[in-house]
């Protein structure tokens, strides 16, 4: 019979749970405007671990499902790689929402619309999170 807690269990929740503490906690050391080149490495750093967890979550599984096509196993992953982003690209397109710029200036992206600001800030969230969601 396994515990409900066992050690292994509470290591495998406290290293993730870790992370997370120490990457949050990070905002206290960042308490004044960052400099543009700083901004820029953290952005290039979170650019290229999305990029990874959608190559080594998300692509090459998907071609190992597909593996039965033989040399065209990259195909289905392929396909569902341009259609999501033709798909992201047409709600950006679209959909009416706020980009903040590190100026503090908010510039509307979209058609034009009477919504506030909080709306078009909402809908951006909303834009940029539905690839994760999936």
């Amino acid at each position: 019979m396994h515990e409900i807690l066992s050690p292994v269990i509470l290591e495998g929740l406290a290293i993730p749970f870790l992370g997370t503490t120490l990457g949050a906690a990070c905002v206290f050391f960042m308490k004044h405007e960052l400099s543009m080149h700083v901004q820029k490495m953290l952005m290039g750093f979170a650019a290229g671990v999305m990029v990874a967890a959608s190559v080594w979550s998300l692509l090459i599984p998907a071609m190992e499902e597909s593996a039965h096509l033989g040399d065209f196993a990259f195909v289905p992953a392929a396909l569902g790689f341009w259609i999501g982003t033709l798909f992201l690209l047409l709600l950006d397109h679209i959909i009416p929402h706020l980009h903040h710029k590190t100026d503090g200036s908010d510039e509307a992206e979209g058609p034009a619309s009477h919504l506030s600001k909080t709306i078009m800030m909402a809908l951006a969230v909303t834009l940029h999170n539905i690839p994760e969601g999936m």
